[in-house]
């Protein structure tokens, strides 16, 4: 099996708010095209696609009534067709969203399943007769959406929901249900998708109060056998002792999910920035679980969704909420903040740069949300988490080269004016720059693809030294990495370990230092990072 994920970069994206091609001001498949190959030039191997399926877009896209289709404002299944062909062409893979806990109301099969309760697709959704208990309990966005049971008049029954109400849930235990998913991704795994990033995964394992891993289990199988090196990303932010039950048993570790989001790194990452303290990192690296041989972590700083701070203790959430999101207007859903990185970082070179190399050298495959590799900001006008959803800021010219349609038919509105609008901020203008943003992270993915170590090697923290440098090495049987990261603000030295005939290379740096590199006393600027090999001379 080839596993190529587990050295990728993933560059996630919206087509709606990524380039549009034939002036209507909503992106499409043809615009994505045409730049694919910046994504190249990037450094990224792996594009994920947010929902492209045709869609009521109430919820950006996740409210699905057509499995089988391309939304027609993105174009058509031979537009879709033609971009993985391409992608092919330039190294690029294309993995799907893959949103099957719940359709759209406006959904086929739900409408067929409110003409009767004897209808065919009746028993697809989760019904209830009676007032549910749980009616007002689980909701995922409180503040936006209360209850989590709606009562249907026209069958006189309860479905659930655990989104919002427009979003009914799918009876996923259900044999006919099964065996609808599985056609799903048979079918654009045919067009040639290299994998999926299935939504929601621990509502698809939780079958009338116990989890099954079934359904996820028989994905799996049908994922490998229409194509055997494709992905199953989840998106399953839970309790620490169940992560691993998300890929697979010891006796066979390739029975489920292929990699993990790791919300728990994402979290001791999240709270070491804002209390300029390495503790969290160190600790998080220190307890990670280890993977079966297969399996990956994708690690992340900020994905299309709010920064998820649920994880943390109180004090900590406020530590976080405190430095990065203090306004109510910059939090969500009681657990998270709604903005971009690099202006909770008030664009900070520095410190963005020190994020980066943190999230890069972290044990996992890095995903990258779109913008991230010019410092785009966000729009705390739109609602929740739409905040970050804007058009991609190409140039700094109309509508910020996203789009020729007028202002107003733009299917969201772009970051104007202040330190992140795209007169300011665009990639045409730091394409221009040899010491942009946009060209750091040209340099820094190329690099950490010549340093397999990191993706697949075994983690480990360095004790000692101040408590703002995190220390970590990363080492496989072919190589060793140190890497220096200084949360603090001041200069200092560390010690890095190494053998007495070990010499000590640099990698990748912040800035200028000495040429010669003594284990015993490394140097490192504040805000400051180095990643440094070992070699036995």
């Amino acid at each position: 099996m080839n596993r190529w994920y587990r050295n990728g970069v993933i560059y996630s994206l919206d087509i709606e708010t990524f380039q549009d091609s034939d002036d209507d001001g909503v992106g499409d498949l043809r615009g994505l095209t045409d730049r694919l190959d910046y994504l190249g030039r990037l450094g990224v191997d792996t594009i994920w696609l947010n929902p492209c399926h045709p869609s009521p877009r109430r919820d950006g896209g996740y409210d699905i009534t057509d499995y089988y289709g391309i939304d027609p404002r993105f174009g058509t299944l031979g537009d879709f067709a033609e971009l993985v062909s391409q992608a092919d062409e330039a190294g690029l893979r294309i993995v799907l969203d893959l949103v099957v806990n719940h359709t759209s109301d406006e959904h086929p099969w739900f409408r067929s399943a409110l003409s009767g309760r004897a209808a065919p697709h009746h028993d697809w959704y989760v019904w209830a007769d009676r007032e549910p208990a749980d009616r007002w309990d689980g909701c995922v966005f409180p503040g936006s959406e209360e209850e989590t049971w709606t009562y249907a008049e026209a069958v006189g029954r309860w479905y659930r929901h655990r989104f919002y109400r427009f979003q009914p849930e799918l009876d996923v235990e259900h044999p006919a249900v099964r065996a609808e998913l599985a056609k799903i991704v048979t079918f654009w795994l045919r067009l040639g998708v290299a994998g999926f990033r299935i939504d929601a995964a621990p509502f698809l394992i939780e079958s009338r109060g116990r989890r099954d891993f079934g359904l996820l289990r028989q994905l799996r199988e049908t994922v490998s056998w229409q194509r055997g090196d494709a992905v199953l990303l989840a998106e399953a932010n839970v309790p620490e002792d169940e992560l691993l039950e998300y890929f697979g048993t010891a006796d066979d570790e390739a029975s489920r999910a292929t990699m993990l989001f790791d919300f728990r790194l994402n979290q001791a990452l999240m709270l070491g920035l804002a209390r300029g303290d390495a503790g969290p990192v160190r600790e998080r690296l220190r307890r990670s679980p280890r993977l079966p041989g297969h399996a990956q972590w994708a690690t992340f700083l900020r994905n299309h969704d709010e920064v998820d701070l649920g994880g943390l203790s109180s004090e900590e959430r406020g530590d976080v909420l405190g430095r990065f999101g203090p306004e109510p207007h910059m939090q969500l859903y009681d657990r998270g903040i709604r903005r971009r990185l690099a202006c909770m970082l008030e664009g900070d070179r520095r410190r963005l740069e020190l994020a980066y190399s943190l999230l890069l050298t972290m044990p996992g495959s890095p995903v990258l949300r779109y913008g991230d590799e010019i410092g785009m900001g966000e729009d705390l006008a739109l609602p929740e988490r739409t905040a970050i959803r804007t058009p991609m800021q190409w140039s700094d010219g109309p509508n910020g080269g996203f789009s020729r349609a007028p202002a107003e038919r733009l299917v969201a509105p772009l970051v104007e004016g202040g330190p992140f609008g795209y007169e300011r901020v665009n990639v045409l203008g730091q394409r221009r720059d040899a010491n942009s943003l946009l060209t750091w992270f040209e340099r820094v993915l190329h690099t950490r693809k010549e340093c397999p170590e990191i993706a697949v090697g075994r983690h480990e923290p360095v004790d000692g030294g101040p408590s703002e440098v995190l220390v970590h090495r990363a080492e496989t049987a072919k190589g060793r990495m140190v890497f220096v990261h200084n949360l603090g603000s001041a200069g200092t030295c560390v010690r890095i370990p190494a053998e007495p005939d070990d010499r000590a290379l640099a990698v990748f740096e912040d800035g200028a230092y000495d040429d010669r590199i003594d284990p015993a006393e490394v140097a490192i600027a504040g805000h400051g990072y180095r990643w440094i090999r070992l070699v036995t001379a």
